[in-house]
C-alpha cells in the first residue's frame, strides 16, 4: 500500500519539467513582477521630475534678487532738473520748467493750462501716485490732483495741485476774484497746501498780483502740524475750469537757508 501510494504521487513531485508548472506559476509571477517594474519605474521617473522642478525653482529663487532687485534710491528718482531743463533767462542760477502736455494727464486732457516756473539746478522731479494725479479721473475730476512736484532734502519742495472749479464756485469760467477775498479761497484750498488741515491762525500773510490778465493771491503760512512742512507759501490763480495752486514747502531745519529760494520759485510761478 505505502509502495502503490508513493507511485502515485510521484509523477506529480518527480516530473518538475512538466509543461503544467509553467502554464500554472510561471506567467502570474512575470506578470506581477514587471507590474511592479512598471510602478517602480513610474514612480522613479515621477521622483526624478520632482527633483528637477525643485531645482529649476531653487534656481529661479536664488536669481530673485538680481531679477527683481528694487532700485537704488539714485534710479528711484529723476536726475537733477540742471541736467535737461535750460538755464532761466531772468536768473541764471536757476533752471526753467515750464509744464507741456506730456508731463501730466490734465495737460493732455486739456483741464490744466500750461504754467511755469523757476527752480535751481540741483532739485529733482519726484514721481506721484496714480491716485493724486488724476490720471484715473480724467477728463472730470471731483476733486483736486497733484500735478508735478520737486524737491530738495536741503532746501525744501514745490508741488502744483491743480481743483476742479466747480468745486469753490458754480460760475463757469470765474476769475479767482469771482471765487472770493483771498482768506476765502485759502480756506477753501488750505488743506491742499498741508496736506491735513488748514487753521486760519496758521495764515500770516496775503497779497494779491495782477500779472496779464489773470489775478494771483500769494499767502505765507506758518504751519506746526502741516504734513508738507512746518512753513509754507502759495500762490493761488484760476483760469479756464481750473484753479491752480502753487505749494512751496520746507521744514523748520531747511527754512532759515531756503526761505529766499522758495520765494523766488514762488514768485516766478505763472499760467
Amino acid at each position: 500500500m505505502a509502495t502503490a501510494s508513493v507511485t502515485q504521487l510521484s509523477p506529480i513531485f518527480s516530473n518538475s519539467s512538466s509543461p503544467r508548472t509553467p502554464l500554472i506559476l510561471s506567467p502570474p509571477t512575470q506578470f506581477h513582477h514587471s507590474r511592479n517594474s512598471n510602478k517602480i519605474s513610474s514612480e522613479f521617473q515621477q521622483t526624478r521630475k520632482q527633483i528637477t522642478h525643485r531645482r529649476e525653482f531653487l534656481k529661479g529663487i536664488a536669481l530673485l534678487p538680481i531679477l527683481w532687485k528694487e532700485p537704488p534710491v539714485s534710479e528711484a528718482r529723476e536726475v537733477e532738473v540742471g541736467s535737461y531743463l535750460p538755464t532761466s533767462p531772468s536768473d541764471p542760477s536757476f533752471v526753467f520748467f515750464r509744464a507741456t502736455p506730456k508731463d501730466t494727464p490734465a495737460l493732455r486732457a486739456g483741464n490744466v493750462p500750461p504754467y511755469e516756473f523757476i527752480l535751481p539746478p540741483t532739485w529733482k522731479q519726484t514721481r506721484i501716485a496714480n491716485i493724486l494725479s488724476g490720471n484715473y479721473c480724467q477728463p472730470k475730476c471731483a476733486e483736486p490732483w497733484v500735478e508735478v512736484k520737486f524737491e530738495d532734502e536741503k532746501q525744501g519742495k514745490i508741488q502744483v495741485v491743480a481743483s476742479p472749479l466747480i468745486r469753490l464756485t458754480n460760475k463757469p469760467n470765474a476769475t479767482i476774484e469771482d471765487i472770493g477775498s483771498p482768506e476765502k479761497v485759502i480756506a477753501s484750498l488750505g488743506p491742499f497746501v498741508t496736506g491735513n488741515t488748514y487753521d486760519s491762525d496758521e495764515l500770516i500773510e496775503t497779497s494779491v498780483e495782477k500779472r496779464g490778465d489773470l489775478t494771483y493771491y500769494t499767502y505765507m503760512l506758518e504751519t506746526p502740524f502741516a504734513l508738507t512742512g512746518s512753513h509754507n507759501l502759495a500762490k493761488a490763480t484760476a483760469k479756464g475750469n481750473t484753479v491752480i495752486l502753487f505749494v512751496a514747502s520746507a521744514n523748520d531745519k531747511q527754512w532759515p537757508a531756503s526761505q529766499e529760494t522758495l520765494k523766488a520759485i514762488l514768485d516766478s510761478f505763472h499760467v
